[in-house]
């Protein structure tokens, strides 16, 4: 066996770095501005550790190397690999039908056939990579057969698995003509976390429903040789790196910025904002009707009232996200022109993603952040604006009760994005709220993000890992200590 194994693999469809390609035709690595890679490069550097994932590009042909101290294991994926696996089985069936079938799924056997061997082909990188006992941690719906594959070849490794998106109720999931397979992949795991507890319910409900083993809240038994193996399936929900976004915020040029985006915009009374993936599960067609019909109704007025909507670009290689993307450029189009001024338009639309330090500002700049998301495993971007406004503790967050983040941040304005109308009144409450009261909302806000940022996230998975590994229990309370970058809390007290 080689001498370079790791004790902590991580495993995700993407790499935690981005290859770019300098004007000499040289490939550079940087690392992705995600919140997983933030939050898990520190423990993976500590421990030597290895992360196994897609370079993001076809037929890269990559050999393992070295990145700021942790070890880079690409796979590689072919144009059909691409097709079938990731933009077809991963996106165009999973991703909809674990998003309460908003947009139809379509099930195609090639398609789940090339799921099944591109997840034999991650789960063989981690066999090799995994020194003897390591802990293996799988990220997402992609690969949600590597944790048995790793069970059936190592049943020395501790197998972690994470779902960053929604797992849904057994009627739905029910459709999946793969359902059983699924099930039985993600319990090869010890330990299986998801984003919400109504998640983790649907999950061992589908157990109960598919497989002859027996539940006790959130622990699964499971048949293993001549005894049984306890899986703990339990809601671990993902956060931010909440104290360099808030000196990120609190920077002169940052929030100079602000001040600019505010100015660019005419300098009106009032500023909404949405950030999101330009797909349908964000809501963004149910936040333009909304705000097109307070012009209507004349509750909002062009020169006091401007919506700002970024919306980067998704899969624009699936059918449905180009009909999603005509759609909105329609929409946004057809009320600038029914209500824009030649000094003012309704909506700013910015088809384009953003570096950090923009995102910082517009949020700063932003009165009202609208997250209108139909179903959404967390939605981090309600996260970011809470803690870029930990400075003033202004602006107000509108926060759909379908995504995940609501179940924490509370006192948000919670709406139904279905509901037009209610959407409609509470945007219109948002936008006249007194300063007290928003004031009083994001503390509270802040305080939950603060306690529970990305390293409270990381730290207190791996712990439930180690105490399975130690044949501990996993629910018992524990006093996870993470390190906190305190250089802002005196901030906005």
């Amino acid at each position: 066996m080689p001498d370079d194994r790791s004790d902590l693999v991580v495993v995700s469809n993407r790499l935690p770095v981005d290859r770019t390609v300098d004007a000499d035709g040289e490939p550079t690595w940087t690392q992705s501005p995600g919140g997983l890679v933030t939050a898990l490069e520190p423990v993976m550097r500590s421990a030597g550790g290895a992360w196994v994932g897609w370079g993001g590009q076809p037929d890269l042909g990559l050999e393992p190397f070295e990145h700021d101290g942790i070890r880079i294991i690409p796979i590689d994926l072919s144009e059909t690999d691409i097709e079938r696996y990731y933009e077809g089985f991963s996106n165009d069936t999973l991703w909809p039908l674990y998003h309460d079938v908003i947009a139809p799924p379509s099930y195609h056997r090639v398609w789940w056939e090339r799921y099944v061997a591109v997840n034999r082909r991650f789960a063989d990188a981690a066999i090799a990579a995994a020194a003897p006992d390591a802990t293996v941690w799988v990220q997402d719906y992609q690969l949600q057969l590597v944790p048995r594959m790793l069970r059936e070849a190592r049943p020395d490794l501790t197998i972690g698995f994470f779902n960053h998106i929604p797992f849904p109720a057994y009627g739905i999931y029910s459709q999946l003509p793969w359902r059983t397979q699924i099930i039985e992949g993600l319990l090869g795991a010890d330990v299986i976390g998801f984003q919400r507890v109504a998640d983790a319910g649907n999950f061992t409900r589908a157990v109960r429903r598919l497989l002859p083993y027996s539940t006790k809240g959130s622990i699964v038994s499971v048949p293993d040789g001549d005894g049984t193996r306890q899986v703990l399936a339990k809601a671990f929900p993902i956060s931010i790196d909440t104290g360099a976004f808030e000196e990120l915020a609190q920077r002169p040029d940052v929030q100079e910025r602000a001040a600019q985006i505010r100015r660019d915009l005419g300098s009106p009374r009032k500023i909404m904002l949405g950030v999101d993936r330009l797909d349908y599960t964000k809501g963004i067609r149910h936040r333009l009707k909304a705000f097109g019909e307070l012009l209507a109704d004349g509750r909002a007025d062009v020169g006091d009232v401007t919506l700002v909507q970024v919306a980067s670009p998704s899969r624009e290689r699936v059918e449905t996200y180009r009909h999603l993307r005509d759609e909105v450029e329609l929409t946004v189009g057809r009320i600038n022109g029914d209500y824009g001024t030649i000094s003012h338009q309704p909506i700013s639309y910015l088809h384009h993603g953003f570096p950090r330090e923009e995102m910082a500002a517009l949020y700063l700049a932003s009165d009202v952040m609208l997250v209108t998301a139909l179903r959404d495993g967390m939605n981090l971007v309600a996260k970011e604006y809470v803690a870029a406004r930990s400075g003033d503790l202004d602006g107000v967050l509108v926060l759909s009760e379908f995504a995940g983040a609501a179940d924490e941040l509370r006192t948000a304005v919670l709406i139904n994005p279905h509901d037009i109308t209610g959407l409609k009144d509470s945007i219109v409450g948002a936008l006249e709220m007194p300063r007290e009261e928003r004031r009083r909302r994001m503390r509270a806000m802040r305080k939950r993000v603060r306690e529970n940022d990305v390293e409270h996230w990381s730290a207190t998975f791996l712990e439930a890992l180690r105490r399975t590994r130690n044949g501990e229990d996993p629910l018992a309370p524990s006093e996870v200590v993470v390190r906190k970058n305190s250089s802002s809390d005196k901030a906005a007290r």
